[in-house]
């Protein structure tokens, strides 16, 4: 029980540390929406996350920075349209996408807090040994 608990606190972890990754991302590019230019930038999260969990990630994995790591899902976002400077951002779409993003990182969040105050709950159990 305290594998499946644990490894489920990792990966919650994990999609946090993500979920901020990609809300820098969105941030970026709505902070750069009238920068001439500027390609717009997104994550594969679904594919950073499996990248980040895998079963087959070494030990050395975990000592790579952040960026390292999600290097691989990162791209460049795609435009329906393309501004007159060659400016890629969709006002629309970064913040319904800002907007998503901050309502999964705190469902994570809760759902990691709740482990923990199982975990907390089963070590003040009588019964826990």
């Amino acid at each position: 029980m305290l594998n499946k608990l644990t490894e489920a606190m990792n990966f919650q972890s994990q999609a946090l540390t993500l979920r901020a990754e990609r809300q820098r991302l969105l941030a970026s590019n709505i902070a750069n929406a009238d920068t001439p230019g500027y390609q717009s930038r997104d994550m594969d999260f679904a594919k950073a996350l499996r990248e980040a969990t895998s079963p087959m990630a070494s030990p050395a994995d975990s000592n790579q920075t952040l960026t390292q790591r999600t290097q691989n899902a990162l791209q460049n976002s795609l435009s329906a349209m393309t501004s007159m400077d060659s400016n890629t951002v969709d006002m629309d779409r970064e913040r319904a996408s800002f907007a998503d993003n901050t309502v999964k990182y705190e469902a994570s969040l809760r759902f990691l807090n709740g482990s923990i105050r199982t975990m907390m709950d089963a070590m003040k159990s009588p019964n826990a040994a």
